[in-house]
């Protein structure tokens, strides 16, 4: 026998492989479905990539690759025998459990024991070979099936290791020394001071300067500030500032390169005004002997989860629930939401095979197919099976609630998704609670990326933004369009309905602290979306407002108008801050969501008659004396250059040499300037070469061979999928080269040329030597980063543009005291009800918590 399974194996001992270091082995998960060991047809795993295949897509793999030899597991869940007393009878554990093989379920696991079986089984004969076989099989296959049964999982890393637990004390925490500079660091409305980046901000806890972080592959993040600081100033250690906290803070050390413990954090915080004692102390109340707080936040979690209702499980297609993989829920209702919108069952479950059948050839690393393979297990119902009637009977009659509710609802588990679509982000990679509006931004942002050449359903959510700024002064206006996902709704708490019951609320706090009885019954802030529709239509200040009118700085005010409705609103109740102690804040607010909402009297409308535009020109050249005469090799020294200006014109999109020639040219007169001269000039050839000082005052722009700027050529793969988006070729082109070749910056610029094709012509002309110089100026006065008003009938293919009437379809609520921490469900109306949808438990929801929500989806109504 043994010399059989030898010879049978020695064909395909060249594709047996021994897992190596770095090797995921994937025996838990399917790559194209939720099948498990614990599935009825057991799992597959390849013994050579190591990817496992459930019965249904084993053979599309040996098809595919060749490979025909796997390892088949089966797991068999038992419930244990009881004993007379009703207890457990003590079995050994079976000699052939998997190790380190994931639980697939969400009850009592001592309850229950597991059996299990390997066998190896060579394709397409399906020859089967009982494991273990020390004796019977070569040793290499023996040292092969023994690290693939022994191999972590590749998630395990992910998701059970605390970041905390691999981090060393920096050598700078003890000794460093803080500068005495007066700077106080407030609660909220921080910038990078170089970029004006409001997200993934650093304080540097010695001289208190704030930077912006690393760019991230996901397109956020920000532009390195922090560590060019560092590289500026030696000055070591940095915290994040969105990450303070009572228990800690993110600390990372620039001269080490990683993470780091700072046991003096309080100390160094302290010493810019951020009192993390106080922090500490008021969390305490809150979480401690605040018996308020804690009853408003259990009411909170009751009226959200319908805890005092009797809830029918629901089954089948469109009733699968989503697992909570620990903190994950946030993913969890997104991709609810996502998926019960037509747009997205159609691109990736209609087109299920085709995806499946063009993958690569490691498909856990392709999005479309882990989102095809969401998608499919949360609409086929195959994971959503009501119990059998004799099954429910049984265990209805041995009062088990925890073995019926594994019977009843078991969802998927969506460890591959999630360890995909986090990959290299610094907060969904880790086991911390998020904010699911920034995940649901994130997850557009990467179907937008992966949407080449096929039909984008995120274009149901785009929209355009009309901004239109005033100088107060002139009274002149400037209009501006930027392209958005989501609209944005203040809660005023000064608009609340209830003032009265609220005031009379505080003071009997107030009493009840003072004489250390009984808190009053919490009171909840009532506020009517019409007021949150005014306040978000209210005009704003515009911070450091340049008036191209005035050519100084002046006082501005911006209004936002809708310049097209999409066909999905989504809509963010803000109601998340942090507090003047800078503790992180939720305000306990309702607001009464319509069912149906019009928007129509936001629509944009452009410049109106009487407006007066703020002129389109250049702001005076200031060119330093000692600059005159000086060659076109001469460089420009960096000294001469504001910086600040220029890193703000980058994080627009401009390339970095082309700002500096702006900010140079402007006579370091401010961003402003610099950008107008950036809109007069971005269609020379040398727009992004190095910075040269030509001799004065010969000012003009220069036009040397096409044939340099041809050599920019941009990825032709970037360049396809722009095009594939409905956008002219030389457009796409062109968007690219202004952007360093960054798709969503090309996006930007992309919306904000339109006339891009009729300019391109003029460019064209003009390199050909046909138009003067004023020619050229004229070509190009185009209003800054805007697509202008005066072509209402350019339209871009990718805003589907509509009524503004929406009806409530879905909203996901959170419960707890800070994005960071809580729990989040959703609430879908399917089939004419809602229906609840709390991690893997899907029922129909009695009385849905419509004024509680975080985010709201709405969909547009048909015209009449």
């Amino acid at each position: 026998m043994a010399a059989d399974l030898g010879e049978l194996l020695v064909p395909y001992m060249p594709t047996i492989r021994v897992p190596r270091t770095g090797d995921r082995v994937f025996k838990s998960e399917c790559a194209f479905s939720y099948d498990s060991p614990e599935s009825e047809g057991g799992l597959y795993v390849c013994m050579s990539t190591f990817l496992g295949f459930g019965r249904e897509h084993v053979e599309r793999h040996f098809r595919k690759t060749g490979q025909s030899v796997y390892m088949h597991l089966k797991r068999t869940v038992k419930e244990k025998a009881t004993g007379a007393a009703g207890g457990a009878v003590t079995r050994k554990r079976n000699g052939k459990v998997f190790l380190d093989l994931e639980l697939n379920r969400d009850f009592n696991g001592d309850d229950y024991e597991y059996e299990d079986e390997a066998k190896l089984v060579i394709f397409p004969e399906h020859h089967e070979i009982p494991l273990p076989n020390i004796e019977e099989l070569p040793a290499l296959v023996t040292i092969a099936c023994d690290a693939v049964l022994n191999a972590a999982s590749p998630y395990r890393k992910q998701e059970t290791i605390s970041w905390d637990d691999e981090l060393q004390v920096s050598r700078h925490a003890r000794t460093l020394r803080q500068q005495d500079n007066g700077v106080r660091i407030p609660p909220s409305g921080w910038k990078c001071s170089k970029c004006e980046m409001r997200e993934n901000l650093w304080l540097n806890l010695t001289d208190g300067a704030v930077h912006c972080g690393k760019w991230f592959c996901d397109g956020t993040g920000g532009n390195g500030h922090a560590l060019e600081h560092y590289r500026e100033t030696n000055f070591p250690l940095a915290v994040r500032l969105d990450s303070i906290t009572p228990d800690g803070a993110d600390v990372y050390s620039f001269d080490e390169e990683e993470a780091v413990l700072n046991p003096r954090l309080a100390n160094h915080l302290a010493h810019f005004g951020i009192d993390v004692l106080q922090i500490n102390k008021s969390v305490q109340t809150q979480n401690g002997h605040s018996d308020n707080e804690m009853r408003l936040r259990a009411r909170e979690w009751e009226v959200i989860q319908e805890s005092g209702h009797k809830l029918k499980a629901v089954y089948g297609s469109g009733y699968t629930g989503i697992k909570n993989l620990g903190n994950s829920c946030y993913l969890g209702t997104v991709m609810q939401v996502l998926f019960s919108i037509p747009e997205f069952q159609r691109t990736y479950v209609g087109n299920l095979q085709r995806i499946y059948d063009y993958s690569p050839l490691d498909p856990t690393q392709d999005f479309g197919t882990q989102m095809a393979k969401l998608g499919h297990a949360l609409l086929s119902g195959q994971y959503s099976k009501p119990p059998v009637k004799s099954e429910l009977i049984e265990q209805v009659m041995k009062e088990e609630r925890k073995a019926l509710d594994w019977h009843q609802q078991k969802g998927v588990s969506p460890r591959m998704f999630k360890a995909l679509v986090s990959k290299d982000h610094p907060e969904f990679s880790s086991i911390r609670q998020q904010d699911a509006h920034v995940f649901f931004l994130h997850l557009i942002n990467l179907v937008e990326r992966s949407s080449s050449g096929s039909e984008n359903p995120s274009d149901a959510f785009r929209f355009l933004v009309e901004e239109r700024v005033q100088c107060c002064q002139s009274r002149k206006v400037r209009y501006t369009q930027r392209v958005d996902y989501c609209m944005r709704l203040p809660a005023p708490l000064e608009a609340a309905t209830n003032k009265e019951e609220l005031i009379a609320y505080e003071e009997k706090r107030r009493e009840a602290e003072e004489n250390l009885t009984a808190p009053p019954e919490p009171v909840r802030a009532k506020i009517p979306f019409t007021a949150c529709l005014q306040a978000f239509t209210e005009p704003e200040n515009v911070s450091d407002f340049w008036s191209s009118a005035l050519q100084a700085k002046s006082a501005g005010v911006k209004t936002s108008r809708f310049a097209s409705f999409p066909e999905y609103m989504v809509v963010q109740v803000k109601k998340f801050t942090f507090g003047v102690d800078w503790i992180p804040k939720k305000l306990d607010v309702s607001v009464d969501m319509p069912d149906f909402m019009d928007l129509s009297r936001l629509r944009a409308t452009g410049l109106q008659p009487g407006e007066e535009e703020l002129p389109d020109i250049a702001p005076p050249i200031v060119i330093p004396e000692n600059s005159r005469g000086n060659s076109l090799s001469n460089f420009l020294d960096s000294s001469d250059i504001d910086e600040s200006s220029v890193m703000l014109l980058a994080e627009m999109g401009f390339p970095q040499e082309a700002c500096r020639k702006a900010v140079y040219y402007t006579g370091n007169m401010g961003a402003e300037m610099a950008f107008s001269w950036i809109l007069a000039h971005m269609e020379e050839p040398d727009f992004a070469e190095p910075l040269a000082v030509h001799s004065f005052p010969e000012a003009g722009p220069s036009f040397p061979a096409a044939s340099s700027f041809m050599d920019n050529q941009p990825p032709e793969e970037s360049v396809a999928i722009l095009t594939s988006m409905g956008f002219p070729r030389r457009q796409s082109i062109q968007a690219l080269r202004v952007t360093n070749n960054n798709l969503e910056r090309a996006l930007d610029w992309i919306f904000t040329h339109p006339d891009y094709e009729e300019e391109s012509e003029v460019a064209s002309d003009v390199a050909d030597g046909d138009l003067d110089e004023n020619d050229f100026a004229g070509a190009n006065g185009h209003s800054d980063a805007a697509l202008s008003s005066d072509h209402p009938d350019n339209q871009n293919p990718r805003v589907k543009d509509g009524p503004g009437r929406y009806e409530l379809f879905a909203f996901i609520s959170h419960m707890g005291t800070s994005t960071k921490s809580g729990h989040y469900v959703c609430h879908i109306k399917k089939e004419g009800r809602w229906v609840i949808y709390n991690d893997h438990k899907v029922c129909l929801s009695e009385k849905p918590p419509k004024d509680w929500g975080y985010l709201y989806f709405y969909h547009r109504l048909c015209s009449s």
